[in-house]
């Protein structure tokens, strides 16, 4: 194709201006043949490449980090154009109402689980002994009212002690015997602690105060975010001592293995090209070529790319620059960045 992209342009220009001087029914059949000229003309560019040479660029899907909790920025670990690694911290916002819950769970917890552990101890130690002191005089109590009832007894078949005496030292060995039995109850169920249903209550208490202290602490830790996987960190969109609201992305991260290369090819040419092989791209004042793996094609048509990319545009396309030395090759290419696609013939 002989015409240039500059008198394509340049006829257009002079063509529109005329058709909008013109009556309506003029005024469509220009834009008719505008977008039928333009597509061709797209189509003829492309053909006069070589033909496994396809014009695309660079695109970038950046990962916007952000707090799901709001509060003012205290701490902003990164700049624009650093390279953050796994785990790195990016920043900070204010905490200290979730500092101060975490810590009033934490005493509930505590409080919740002393209440606990103490109905599992049962009562304390001064009072079991008091209980055990207590027993050993029931038991020698009964120990002497049984030895008395036994007396009473011989002397009662030779006809010496009444029968009313001998109902009196038995009634009094059961109630020795009944002392003793209540006694042993009381020490053993000092010993156990808390009834069950008491014990069941007072651990799902402590259960509750976990889940609360462990909501505290997860909203404490929201307060602060760090770099999900190395990365490129592409922009900061707060500044120190401005208020963030929940939601809001503070760090625009670039990871490296979010950057890809979108080309055109015509449509003749989709059976050559299949997914997870590989292509060859290229830039102006690259240093090497850079290998691709094609991972999704498209299934709709276009006519033309969203911006022709063609050799007279790259011309008139600025970037800015901010100048800082990487060892990853990565770093070369930029979102944007118009760039040659080859593919292996």
């Amino acid at each position: 194709m002989n015409l240039s992209f500059g008198q394509f342009s340049a006829n257009l220009q002079f063509f529109a201006a005329w058709a909008f001087l013109c009556p309506m029914w003029r005024r469509r059949i220009f834009i008719l043949t505008f977008s039928f000229a333009l597509a061709a003309f797209f189509v003829a560019g492309c053909s006069s490449n070589s033909s496994n040479v396809f014009q695309g660029y660079i695109e970038g899907e950046y990962v916007y980090v952000a707090s799901p909790l709001g509060g003012a920025l205290t701490n902003l670990a990164v700049a624009r154009g650093d390279e953050v690694k796994t785990g790195q911290l990016l920043f900070e916002l204010e905490r200290g109402s979730e500092a101060a819950t975490v810590q009033q769970a934490e005493k509930n917890l505590a409080q919740a689980q002393s209440q606990l552990d103490d109905l599992n101890k049962g009562k304390r130690p001064t009072e079991i002994a008091s209980l055990e002191a207590q027993l050993e005089r029931a038991q020698a109590n009964l120990k002497l009212s049984a030895a008395d009832l036994a007396r009473r007894e011989q002397l009662g078949g030779a006809d010496v002690v009444s029968k009313e005496e001998l109902d009196q030292a038995r009634a009094q060995r059961d109630v020795d015997q009944a002392q003793v039995n209540q006694l042993m109850a009381d020490l053993e169920t000092a010993r156990l602690g808390g009834r069950e249903d008491v014990v069941r209550a007072a651990e799902a208490g402590v259960e509750s105060q976990k889940a609360a202290l462990d909501k505290t602490r997860w909203s404490f830790d929201q307060k602060e975010q760090f770099a999900p996987a190395n990365a490129f960190v592409h922009d900061t969109l707060f500044r120190l001592g401005e208020w963030v609201a929940s939601g809001n992305p503070i760090v625009e991260l670039l990871p490296p293995g979010n950057v890809k290369v979108r080309f055109f090819v015509p449509q003749e040419m989709l059976p050559r090209i299949k997914t997870g092989e590989n292509v060859s791209v290229t830039f102006d004042g690259g240093k090497h070529a850079y290998s691709a793996t094609v991972n999704y094609i498209s299934t709709q048509a276009e006519f033309t790319p969203p911006v022709l990319y063609n050799r007279e545009n790259r011309a008139k396309l600025i970037f800015m620059i901010e100048a800082k030395f990487s060892p990853v090759d990565a770093a070369d290419l930029r979102p944007g960045q118009p760039v040659d696609v080859k593919i292996s013939p």
